[in-house]
């Protein structure tokens, strides 16, 4: 294997030789944009906690509203590894500007955050009234991170729905959804879109369609009970694909029909586009208004000079013989391709329709259709870890959209691992997945502009202070490595964001992993420490070995 091999090495190479030699096979011939980010440092309501939630912390100061994540950490404390929430995260609420200095002193030259939205909506709706305190500290943000020289990537939707919406409505299952998330979308494009210009819709709809509404692992908790009897409520089978949809006739009293009352992810990404029908420039007050969908982004773009996308995550699927090559292609379209296709194609994969039974796959209308297709100027790809894939037979009884595909996900073959296990038992390492993950988008899906929006490596937290992170290095170098050779193939790959730039509150795992390049030190004041890993980066953006400065961003 890779890893052992390198292990190898590094007993041959001195560390200074060692390190120039990742260096240069990390970003060999290439440049584009490097970076880091951490989401909308958000975080749930409790207390300790980091993306909003996984690095904002200020659960319940300032005005935010709670979100869901803050109700299922706190309520359902033995949901999350440790029982710990993100009421506190990493506090960047109150250190943002150490977090930029970190930024500016290690070289990245973007940050890609997300964006709380109960923290400047803390009802969800214009009608529970504008948090003026959350408006001003994402503007002190940006402007800090301008000053330094860092450009924003801003993601609007983070999984951090305000609570208020899940309560009054149902959230992502009520028709309502689309008219608050677009509200909220251009709230944030008139407060930010001035200086903000490379947006994010939606953050790996299909981690919410799947952990909150298929197994209910993470917020809001919904899964059939058959799956688990301890969640919240829920239908495995049916509503991870509301969520994922939004038919015509959304707007329909939710008693109507179960398929046609709730919102879905997909069309809330093309709704965001309706919130451009009025632009107001910050600059000049004045007001362009578009009578149709397709002049949307030409009036956002227009005005605001910016672009927009959204950010989807999936393993990379082999085969696990031969004789499963059918079932690794199916397992990519109920997972990454379930979202691309739509929006490049206006339309469902084939083998999710083949698959899905009992009309339980909503349908596009035309007008859908063509509100989607081509909404994007970008697409980007969250990727840390592949697998194996079998065929099996497909269930006959307890259905959920995770035995639609008919398929086994397993990481190893025949007793040998994929790659080696990070600090989550979920991430296989195994670099050559990103390149044949950017090959598959390329040919697929008609050449589209790509970000590498989140890619990264744990380890487990040991207790103390570990600063030392040699496998985090070796893994960006070859997945770096790795994604010059899909550029060099022509993929047309703009950017690359590293997670994360701290350790912070991850989902359902706590603070029981750690995915920083600065350590973050939970039990004593949130103090932070440069890994390793930090000052390999910034040499890496310094270009000292390989004699020009390399363009780098953070998440």
């Amino acid at each position: 294997m890779w890893f052992k091999e390198f292990l190898k090495r590094a007993e041959e190479i001195e560390e200074s030789e060692k390190e120039e030699y990742l260096l240069k096979s990390a970003m060999k011939k290439k440049r584009f944009l490097l970076a880091t980010g951490s989401a909308s440092c958000f975080i749930p309501k409790m207390s300790e906690s980091s993306k909003a939630l996984e690095c904002e912390g200020a659960a319940h100061e300032d005005g935010r509203g709670p979100s869901i994540w803050d109700t299922f950490s706190e309520k359902f404390p033995e949901k999350i590894m440790g029982g710990n929430n993100g009421s506190i995260a990493d506090d960047s609420y109150n250190l943002y500007k150490e977090d930029v200095n970190f930024l500016h002193q290690i070289g990245f030259d973007a940050y890609r955050f997300s964006i709380s939205w109960s923290r400047i909506l803390p009802c969800g709706d214009l009608k529970g009234g504008i948090n003026q305190a959350g408006i001003d500290y994402y503007n002190n943000l940006i402007n800090h991170l301008l000053s330094k020289g860092v450009k924003p990537y801003v993601t609007i939707f983070h999984w951090d729905l305000p609570e208020a919406l899940q309560h009054t409505y149902g959230g992502f299952l009520g028709a309502e959804i689309v008219n608050d998330f677009r509200d909220y979308a251009e709230l944030c494009f008139q407060k930010f879109g001035d200086r903000v210009k490379h947006w994010t819709t939606l953050n790996e709809p299909f981690s919410v369609v799947h952990n909150g509404f298929t197994t209910g692992q993470e917020a809001p908790g919904r899964c059939s009970s058959f799956t688990n009897p301890n969640c919240t409520g829920g239908d495995g089978a049916s509503e991870p694909y509301i969520v994922g949809h939004t038919s015509s006739s959304l707007m329909e009293p939710p008693s109507k029909s179960t398929e046609k009352m709730l919102a879905l992810f997909l069309l809330c990404f093309g709704s965001v586009l309706l919130c451009f029908f009025t632009v107001t420039t910050l600059e000049t007050g004045t007001v362009l208004n578009c009578d149709c969908v397709s002049h949307l982004l030409l009036c956002f773009q227009a005005i605001q000079k910016g672009e927009i996308g959204i950010a989807l995550n999936t393993v990379w699927h082999y085969p696990y013989s031969y004789a499963d090559k059918l079932a690794a292609a199916r397992a990519t379209a109920f997972t990454f391709d379930y979202f691309v296709e739509p929006i490049v194609y206006g339309k469902y994969p084939t083998e999710m329709v083949n698959h899905v039974k009992d009309g339980r796959l909503p349908t596009f209308t035309p007008e859908e259709s063509s509100m989607l297709k081509g909404s994007y100027d970008f697409i980007g790809i969250n990727y840390y870890s592949s697998s194996y894939v079998k065929d099996v037979p497909c269930a006959t009884e307890n259905i959920t959209m995770s035995t639609d595909a008919c398929v086994s996900i397993v990481g190893e073959r025949n007793g040998v691992p994929l790659g080696p296990t990070a600090g989550s038992d979920w991430l296989l390492i195994y670099p050559e997945g990103i390149r044949d993950l950017l090959l598959h988008v390329k040919f697929k899906f008609d050449d589209p502009v790509l970000y590498i929006t989140e890619n990264g490596v744990d380890e487990a937290s040991i207790g103390e202070i570990f600063l030392n992170d040699d496998l985090r290095i070796d893994y960006y170098a070859h997945h770096l490595k790795m994604v010059r050779d899909a550029i060099l193939m022509g993929v047309d790959v703009k950017g690359y964001f590293a997670w994360s730039l701290m350790d912070n509150f991850e989902w359902a795992e706590g603070y029981t992993v750690r995915f920083g390049l600065v350590f973050v030190d939970f039990e004593d004041g949130r103090k932070r420490y440069l890994k390793k890993s930090a000052k390999w980066f910034r040499k890496l953006l310094k270009g000292e070995y390989n004699g020009t400065r390399q363009k780098v961003a953070v998440i």
